[in-house]
């Protein structure tokens, strides 16, 4: 065999060492992108005040529920005389028990927020996509929430606590809920991840190249069967977190509101700023994020929901 044939194929096998594996995604990485496009390039950031362009974002992620089968429509209330919007779509039987799947579309300050949390809403909007054509034994409603972000974190006056609210008031059959926090930044560089409790890194690495699903203690059966799906289901590596809310970060987002109510609720999430130093930051922008794996996050919740017997 000739020396340039030899380097060839040396070449060649090395490829095939390195190469990322591939797997067959039903996730639209062309829809993720263009989700996320839309939600941050707005005139002014997505936030409170903003009103006009927190509304634009309501408007598309509307126009995107309105595509699929099912039912959509805005939960609307008022903070200090302004209406802010929570928009549903509700795909499945009416009176069936419910799982509640959510994601914040407002962001905190002057910053596009990519990854917190136009990733969320991108993987919201490509799930619901995903399960429109699927019968499932229960309903299923997908609901983007406004006024996640401070001044109103830890309020009444969060969309997720309004939800959750009347959900308990209809007294609701609530399966459970997955709350899709910031889903779209990885690093393979050792150090890129941290932790809240420093001896965490002995268990969990330090490179962010996981994605984590986060619960409480006392999670019921919901959390435990979601997160077995979501092993099974998920091609990236997938850590589970369980512990008490009081440890910082477990309850950093809008499942929060229904562990307050009673219902059993998860996060999934890239871990926030403990791995994406742009968390809340101009530099929190589409060129951060990885598509390719967010697409595996994406499928890993889409092919889960369609496993789960509950």
């Amino acid at each position: 065999m000739s020396s340039p044939m030899k380097t060839l194929l040396l070449s060649l096998f090395t490829y095939l060492l390195s190469a990322p594996i591939l797997w067959a995604s039903n996730t639209d990485t062309v829809q993720l992108h263009k989700h996320v496009l839309s939600l941050t390039t707005t005139n002014k950031a997505r936030n409170h005040q903003n009103l006009q362009e927190l509304n634009q974002a309501a408007d598309y992620i509307k126009a995107e529920f309105t595509k699929l089968q099912g039912n959509v429509t805005e939960q609307v209330y008022k903070v200090n005389g302004t209406d802010y919007r929570n928009i549903i779509l509700s795909s499945g039987p009416a009176n069936a028990p419910l799982l509640v799947v959510g994601a914040h579309y407002d962001v905190c300050g002057n910053q596009p927020g990519a990854d917190d949390n136009a990733s969320g809403v991108a993987g919201l909007l490509e799930v619901a996509r995903l399960l429109q054509n699927h019968t499932l034994p229960f309903r299923v409603d997908f609901v983007a929430y406004t006024l996640e972000e401070p001044p109103y974190f830890r309020t009444a006056n969060m969309g997720s606590y309004v939800h959750a609210k009347s959900l308990a008031e209809q007294k609701a059959q609530v399966l459970g809920m997955v709350s899709l926090e910031m889903i779209g930044y990885f690093k393979e560089e050792k150090g890129t991840q941290r932790y809240p409790i420093a001896p965490m890194k002995l268990v969990y690495g330090s490179r962010g190249n996981y994605i984590a699903v986060v619960q409480r203690f006392g999670n019921g059966k919901f959390g435990r069967s979601f997160l077995r799906g979501f092993n099974q289901a998920a091609t990236l590596p997938v850590k589970s977190l369980k512990a008490p809310a009081a440890i910082p970060g477990v309850d950093f987002s809008d499942h929060l509101n229904y562990w307050y109510f009673g219902f059993s609720a998860l996060m999934i999430t890239d871990t926030s700023f403990y791995r994406n130093t742009n968390y809340h930051q101009p530099g929190d922008t589409i060129y951060t994020l990885d598509f390719a794996r967010m697409a595996r996050v994406v499928d890993g919740v889409y092919q889960t929901i369609l496993s789960l017997r509950i």
